[in-house]
């Protein structure tokens, strides 16, 4: 015991000694959790329509002044001409447009029947299905309003009558949904990125040899390495859900200690599979380069962005061995659901098998001749 803490207090020396270490740790990772809470997000807030108004009459004014009159869409310009919209979108001036054909006045009065064309830039699919959404939302609701007028009801007929509530999160604030993932993710990198590079930075530096030749077992070196970054990792964590907590207002349903528990066991997931990079890679860039290998593939996988379930069947099963898609469960759970230990039993144990692999094969890889 006395040798692990003649290790842990080098480490923290050489932590703390390093005058650029301390805002890599603590300052860049609160500005990320700022910076990208407001922009990784899917939420389309500013849509740009463009109207082809062909009809030229109240009718075709009266659904421009619709979509000027919602939040989501700015009118970016008038025409009668389709080519000059069409123009528009290809020089990315317009992300849909709205045809209102001639004769459309005449088809709602007379006819009792009238259309628009509604064309989206579709380059990003999901961007493209939310901007449709909002329009024929717009336009369903214009609908409804002509048929009060022509057939002089009060309200438009509506036999079934539906009501929405939104369990968690009731406003379907994007924040609320994001901040515990991000928090994730950028705890994630540091940990992981911090001890894969560290045995690295000794065998840079020249003292691995130094630390050969003395009578420090393998595991205690791996323990010494792994103890500081666990302890700074879980000090960045409750500094991030506090400023989570004032910045956002992120909802705290669950056992703040329960997620603290859960989050020890993760790290060591994350730290192990850093200390095992730095054990296979000789120099600090080659530990970088590994280490932002697996990241990218376990980020993307998951589900901070996209959900799990519309991944192929193949993704999902690899997706078994992505701690960051475990720990993002849990966080989400517990903020926002005040999930119990037995609901979040299936993603500690997963996480607590994977710790034990990822720290024994460390521990096995760590090269010491005595």
């Amino acid at each position: 015991m006395r040798t692990i803490l003649y290790i842990l207090q080098k480490e923290f020396i050489q932590v703390f000694r390093d005058k650029t270490m301390m805002p890599i740790i603590f300052i860049i990772p609160i500005v990320q959790l700022i910076v990208l809470s407001y922009t990784a997000t899917f939420e389309i807030k500013n849509v740009n329509l463009f109207i082809v108004d062909q009809d030229m009459s109240s009718a075709s004014r009266e659904v421009a002044a619709t979509f000027k009159g919602s939040p989501f869409f700015t009118i970016v310009d008038y025409s009668a001409s389709y080519d000059v919209a069409e123009e528009a979108v290809l020089n990315n001036l317009a992300d849909q447009v709205l045809q209102i054909p001639n004769g459309f006045e005449k088809g709602i009065t007379v006819d009792r029947n009238a259309t628009m064309q509604l064309t989206t830039n579709a380059i990003n699919g999901s961007a493209a299905s939310l901007m449709n959404a909002y329009a024929l939302n717009i336009i369903k609701g214009y609908n409804s309003n002509i048929i009060v007028k022509q057939l002089g009801l009060r309200y438009p007929p509506d036999p079934i009558k539906v009501s929405a509530a939104y369990w968690y999160n009731p406003e379907l604030d994007y924040f609320t949904f994001m901040v515990p993932g991000i928090l994730v993710l950028l705890v994630t990198v540091i940990s992981a990125f911090l001890s894969a590079m560290n045995i690295v930075k000794e065998k840079e530096m020249g003292t691995i040899e130094q630390i050969n030749v003395t009578p420090i077992k393998k595991y205690q070196f791996i323990l010494g390495k792994l103890i500081p970054f666990w302890f700074i990792a879980l000090t960045e964590l409750a500094f991030g859900l506090v400023l989570a907590k004032l910045i956002f207002d992120i909802p705290m349903v669950g056992s703040i200690g329960l997620i603290f528990f859960v989050a020890g066991v993760y790290l060591l997931v994350a730290l192990g599979l850093g200390l095992l990079i730095s054990t296979l890679t000789n120099t600090q860039q080659q530990s970088m380069f590994l280490t932002f290998f697996f990241m990218i593939i376990f980020i993307l996988m998951s589900g901070l962005f996209t959900p799990v379930q519309s991944m192929p069947e193949w993704a999902q099963t690899m997706n078994q061995a992505n701690p960051i898609a475990y720990f993002i469960d849990v966080m989400r759970m517990i903020l926002l659901k005040g999930s119990g230990f037995q609901d979040i039993t299936r993603q500690f144990f997963s996480l607590l098998i994977l710790a034990v692999l990822l720290n024994t094969l460390a521990v096995w890889r760590y090269r010491k001749v005595v």
